[in-house]
């Protein structure tokens, strides 16, 4: 049986991007297939893994390490909006400090004081907390600050005019601490929020309490050692006296699938531990056992597709969330904060059920030993919304290079 890969399946395989894919299919240089109702571009994934042998095999020992960097020093994090410590405990294995962490999330703080009693975790709304205790005792402010409109009062927005908004509390903790670096990481959707308008406006705030904002990138999870099709923004600034370059963590040219998440392999000593998990309905499995690993609602018989998608059958789009079953040799979809949505099905490859929560942890690279408090459905939640570890640890790394460059220049020898 021949297999497709969509275009941006494709892109993510190869490392190119997709309007690059698209100029060489008209180019004739590399020519998709049409999927016959959508017309959306196909790749069979036997040319593409042929056509790009060599990339997929040089050097792949020296490119699964290519990023690591020691601390020279004891280099400290201050976290904000922590959830339930994904960020954190990526940049715990790059070798960062955790100094506290603000969560408002009660079942989330419980998750970070079960996991690492030694942790202060600042637990509330960030408006009632005061920072100015770490003025100039912390090396690096992150958070994964929430994205919301601003009032525009002027032409460049000023920290003033984000006031109500959690970016200001951001950046107000930013001002108050007065690290020497501040990392933000938000949904890609911050590039288009209001028309560019929040992004341009988050900058402008950033400038103004005196912090250089790197352009910004959106790195890709696969990229990083996660099995999963996650998208992260990130934003970052240095303080204006410093001349040190940060640069993103490389991307690896191996990519992690499912089964690399689920059984004993690279990423994990054990199969995936059995724990809780949701459950599809008795209507909805009926329907998701017609459709294969890699599926979704178009490999249903029609008239099931009809029925299934209601309305929706009849729209634009390629709405492949719905009635998708994931596949052993893919990366999974982005998790969602419910695993049982019918806009985002993520169905497990051999059983008719979502990711159990072990699953989901494993997916976003959390360690087995990581507990999870609360309900079945807090656990979801807290998970969905984490930063993947391994790509925390990555831009841990990131950090660290640049924090050992800067004091190096500090205190030179």
């Amino acid at each position: 049986m021949v297999e497709y890969l969509t275009l941006s399946e494709a892109s993510d395989l190869i490392g190119k991007s997709k309007e690059t894919l698209r100029r060489w299919d008209r180019e004739g240089k590399f020519t998709a297939v049409r999927e016959p109702m959508s017309n959306y571009r196909l790749y069979r994934r036997d040319e593409v893994e042929t056509l790009f042998a060599n990339f997929f095999t040089q050097n792949v020992d020296e490119d699964q390490t290519k990023n690591i960097a020691e601390p020279e020093n004891e280099y400290s994090v201050l976290e904000l909006f922590a959830g339930a410590g994904g960020l954190a405990v990526g940049m715990e294995q790059a070798g960062l400090k955790c100094a506290a962490l603000n969560e408002i999330d009660k079942w989330a703080c419980e998750t970070l004081r079960k996991n690492r009693p030694n942790w202060k975790v600042l637990e509330g709304d960030i408006k009632d907390f005061d920072f100015s205790e770490y003025h100039n005792k912390i090396d690096v402010v992150t958070g994964g600050f929430p994205c919301q409109a601003f009032s525009y009062a002027g032409k460049k927005l000023g920290l003033a005019d984000a006031r109500g908004t959690l970016f200001y509390e951001f950046a107000r903790v930013v001002n108050e601490v007065n690290p020497p670096i501040c990392i933000g990481e938000n949904v890609r959707g911050l590039l288009s929020h209001e028309n560019g308008k929040t992004l341009e406006g988050m900058i402008s705030i950033l400038d103004e309490i005196g912090y250089n904002v790197v352009p910004f990138q959106v790195l890709k999870a696969i990229n990083y050692k996660v099995p999963q099709k996650r998208e992260r923004l990130i934003l970052v600034g240095i303080r204006k006296d410093i001349y040190v370059d940060f640069e993103y963590p490389k991307p690896y040219k191996k990519i992690y699938n499912l089964s690399d998440a689920l059984k004993k392999g690279e990423l994990f000593d054990c199969d995936v531990p059995k724990s809780v998990g949701a459950k599809y309905p008795k209507s909805k499995v009926e329907v998701l056992d017609l459709v294969p690993p890699k599926g979704y609602w178009r490999d249903l018989p029609l008239d099931v597709q009809k029925e299934f998608m209601g309305g929706s059958f009849y729209l634009g789009g390629g709405k492949t969330g719905m009635a998708r079953r994931i596949g052993w040799d893919e990366p999974c979809l982005t998790l969602t904060c419910s695993p049982a949505q019918k806009q985002t099905e993520r169905c497990h490859p051999d059983e008719t059920r979502p990711f159990t929560v072990r699953e989901y942890a494993r997916i976003q690279t959390f360690p087995d030993d990581w507990q999870f408090a609360g309900s079945a459905s807090q656990q979801y939640k807290q998970i969905g919304n984490a930063v993947p570890v391994n790509l925390g640890r990555e831009v841990g790394y990131s950090i660290v290079k640049f924090l050992n460059q800067y004091y190096r220049f500090l205190n030179p020898k």
